[in-house]
């Protein structure tokens, strides 16, 4: 089993952990209260500094139940931790948008998100000026 070694900004909250034997991916935790205001963006600080192994990043998302539970989606889809995001102050902080028209709060020790290691397939862009694609589909919807 691979190992992601990681420090807790605070000992006082536990270890992130699968929480079921099938899980994916760990559930990440918010270190502190955090008021995010209506219609803005905030970021959670998740009381980890990860080393992700090499070859691998870290992709971090929203629960699945955080938007309906608490108004907060991750305005950019994904976050991405490289390898080389590891200093002693680069702790993981989840970025979020409060879609609601009141304030959200966040409590100290609540699930927000969730993390899962990822191989990396790193490749050479080699420039053409032949079409990149093999059929013409005409975009987004072209299936039906």
């Amino acid at each position: 089993m691979m190992k992601l070694l990681v420090k807790r900004v605070d000992t006082g909250l536990p270890l992130p952990e699968y929480q079921t034997g099938g899980s994916v991916a760990f559930d990440l935790s918010a270190r502190q209260d955090t008021v995010i205001q209506p219609g803005s963006v905030g970021r959670i600080p998740s009381n980890l500094i990860v080393r992700v192994p090499e070859g691998h990043f870290l992709l971090v998302a929203s629960r699945s139940s955080t938007p309906t539970r608490k108004g907060l989606s991750v305005p950019h889809g994904i976050g991405v931790i490289d390898q080389d995001f590891s200093g002693p102050e680069d702790e993981l902080l989840v970025q979020v948008r409060n879609f609601t028209d009141r304030p959200v709060t966040v409590s100290r020790g609540e699930r927000i998100a969730q993390a899962m290691v990822v191989p990396v397939v790193r490749c050479g862009l080699e420039e053409t000026d032949d079409a990149v694609t093999r059929e013409t589909r005409g975009g987004f919807g072209s299936t039906g």
